[in-house]
């Protein structure tokens, strides 16, 4: 009995220990060391290196594991360290990130890796607003958002399931009390001058009161432009009390902060050209939106403004290290928000509509709407277990392929033409197509980050690999022949119009997969449906399929430019800002050649070498086409992608 009863003691030994080395070895340094915790209620701006560097590294982190690339992981970092006084050096990769902050006194090297790579547009999103958050909190003006009060107030509701809901609700309510601003900013003024002017026109000229009233007008304009000059001079003031500040804090910033400008080419030596005259109207822009009154309904959410610690020298805005920490707690541990079944049916709806822009049929819809809801639906469920993601890919893919197929051989029952389409399995798997790293390793060799660029590739081809190889084992044990789609014959115009709807579907489908907000979701799916209807029109007119890509890669890019800067200059509500790597990689990804790939794969198991190498080259050039023509729209844009610097 004693051994029995030792033995379970040391199991249970060893399996506590075998708890506290899993808990014990994390991806990153604990935020438990003495000396991060020793500064987790100091204003951050006085904190430690270390505390400074874990919310630099933790916003790289959260923003690598939500997809995007390295040069916006690089981009985030800045930002959060720019208002510190912190240069980041950092070497960003697929799953890993190596970064060196110092403030010119300290310096700290943080090594982070992940577990696994995702996509999480909503995380990407939030991390945008967490930033506008953490800079405008200390003293910087907002990047991303015109307003920064629906930062501010999203930020105090990351447990809200929709934060996109809060973020539309923010920006009526703003949007409302700026109206209502404006209409009572000159009751008085614009009163008696529409008195002056209405008695104006009921008085004869020759009438001697028309004199009276134009004296009345022209002292009362007078004393008007008497107020604005008083305004304005006070304007002055204010702006010239700012500018010397600014020229103060400027003597006593760190090599580093200089250093720091030069990751932002939009705001580095054409800024400091500039006259002083103009720096100081831009500070006193800030400083005005910075102090503007939130909506009544919203003003409990910025309390803790008015309560943070001044010490930092920015008029008493400021957040601690814990607050910091305590936000990316809540956005790093967010639920999806959409449901394992929900997000089937999405990826259903997308293959579906994947089918009929490759040529498919109705049938070969049904069966890919059939096997790709439910090979998403177990990918869901089997990732939640934390699975590795190839044995999953190989798993899902081969589920999607038979019930595609099954689906299809029982519709045979009954119709027997359905037998007929032994394509459709093909659309039923492109669900696991990895859009985010193909585009986004595309854009990384753009910036010349090849080892972040090469490293997304290599995992993209291997989910590819793992995916055509399971589907190529279930054509080859139920003898499927995939020889493609008949021609439908439709109107050309009654075709263009099912494009265009499919597309819609196919994209917004996908951006739900990626677990982007509604709105979003719509956004993504408008710019898809534009983009990919206008490039299967082209090919259609002889256009080759390559060009083609990077004409539609070309036109989303240009497109979510125009609608973040539509946005950004107040055309559209500012909660509309989203990020343009979320608006373009979904609506793009429906264009990757997915047969191409397939049939590739099926002919090189089938050992017909020359047919299956006419394939891939097919889908190769496609394949790089699309983050070409993403690339080529940044460089039309954006200053920081058109110079080396």
């Amino acid at each position: 009995m004693e051994n029995v009863s030792e033995s379970q003691h040391q199991e249970d030994h060893k399996e506590h220990g075998a708890i506290a080395v899993s808990h014990f070895h994390t991806h990153s340094i604990p935020l438990d060391m003495e000396d991060i915790e020793r500064d987790w209620d100091k204003p951050i701006a006085e904190a430690g290196i270390a505390a400074k560097a874990s919310v630099i590294v933790r916003v790289g982190l959260l923003d690598l594991s939500a997809g995007t690339g390295s040069f916006r992981v690089r981009e985030m970092m800045h930002r959060i360290a720019y208002p510190l006084g912190v240069h980041v050096r950092a070497d960003v990769n697929l799953t890993d990130i190596e970064a060196a902050c110092t403030d010119g006194k300290d310096r700290i090297t943080e090594v982070i890796d992940l577990p696994s790579t995702g996509v999480n547009t909503e995380r990407i999103w939030l991390l945008e607003h967490f930033a506008d958050w953490f800079s405008v909190n200390l003293g910087e003006e907002s990047m991303y958002h015109v307003q920064p009060e629906v930062s501010q107030g999203l930020m105090q509701h990351l447990d809200a399931k929709d934060a996109s809901q809060v973020s539309a609700d923010l920006s009526k309510q703003l949007r409302k009390e700026e109206k209502e601003e404006k209409a009572s900013s000159r009751p008085g003024q614009d009163a008696v001058l529409d008195a002056l002017e209405d008695a104006s026109r009921h008085v004869d000229p020759g009438d001697p009161r028309a004199h009276q009233l134009h004296v009345h007008e022209t002292d009362w304009s007078q004393s008007a432009m008497a107020q604005s000059l008083a305004a304005r001079a006070a304007d002055e003031q204010v702006r010239e009390a700012e500018q010397a500040a600014e020229q103060s804090a400027e003597t006593r910033r760190t090599p580093a902060s200089n250093a720091m400008e030069s990751d932002f080419p939009d705001h580095t030596a054409e800024s400091s050209d500039k006259p002083s005259r103009l720096r100081g109207a831009k500070a006193t822009k800030a400083t005005k939106a910075a102090n503007r009154k939130p909506p009544k309904e919203y003003a409990e959410h910025f309390d803790h403004l008015d309560n943070a610690s001044g010490a930092n020298g920015n008029g008493g805005r400021g957040i601690t290290v814990r607050q910091a920490h305590q936000r990316l707690d809540m956005i790093e541990h967010r639920k999806p928000l959409y449901s394992p079944a929900f997000a089937g049916l999405a990826s259903a709806i997308a293959c579906a509509s994947f089918v009929f822009l490759l040529g498919g049929g109705p049938y070969d819809m049904v069966g890919a709407f059939v096997g790709a809801g439910l090979g998403h639906w177990l990918r869901r469920l089997l990732f939640k277990r934390h699975l590795n993601q190839f044995f999953v890919t190989f798993v899902c893919v081969a589920l999607a392929a038979l019930a595609c197929t099954g689906t299809l051989r029982l519709i045979g029952l009954f119709d027997p033409i359905a037998l007929q389409h032994d394509t459709a399995y093909i659309g039923a798997m492109l669900f696991v197509i990895p859009g985010f790293p193909l585009i986004t390793s595309g854009l990384d060799m753009a910036k010349i980050d090849f080892p972040s660029g090469i490293q997304r590739l290599a995992y993209f081809l291997c989910i590819v690999l793992m995916a055509t190889l399971a589907g190529w084992m279930v054509a080859s044990i139920v003898h499927l022949n995939p020889t493609g789609f008949e021609p439908l014959g439709l109107n050309v115009w009654v075709n263009g119009a099912l494009r265009f709807v499919f597309a819609f579907l196919g994209v917004w489908g996908f951006s739900i997969m990626f677990n982007s907000p509604q709105r979003m979701c719509l956004v993504a799916a408008t710019i898809g449906a534009i983009t990919d209807t206008l490039r299967l029109e082209i090919v259609d007119h002889g256009v080759p399929a390559e060009a083609g890509a990077f004409i539609g890669a070309l036109l989303a890019g240009l497109l979510a430019t125009a609608w973040r800067s539509s946005v950004r200059k107040g055309w559209l509500a500012p909660h509309f800002g989203y990020p343009r790597i979320c608006l373009t990689v979904p609506s793009i990804v429906i264009m990757v050649p997915g047969l191409y790939m397939y049939q590739a794969m099926f002919h090189l198991g089938s050992f017909d070498t020359l047919t299956a190498l006419d394939w891939a080259f097919k889908a190769f050039m496609v394949i790089i086409c699309l983050p070409i023509g993403l690339a080529m729209a940044r460089v039309i844009t954006d200053k920081s992608w058109r110079y080396d610097i």
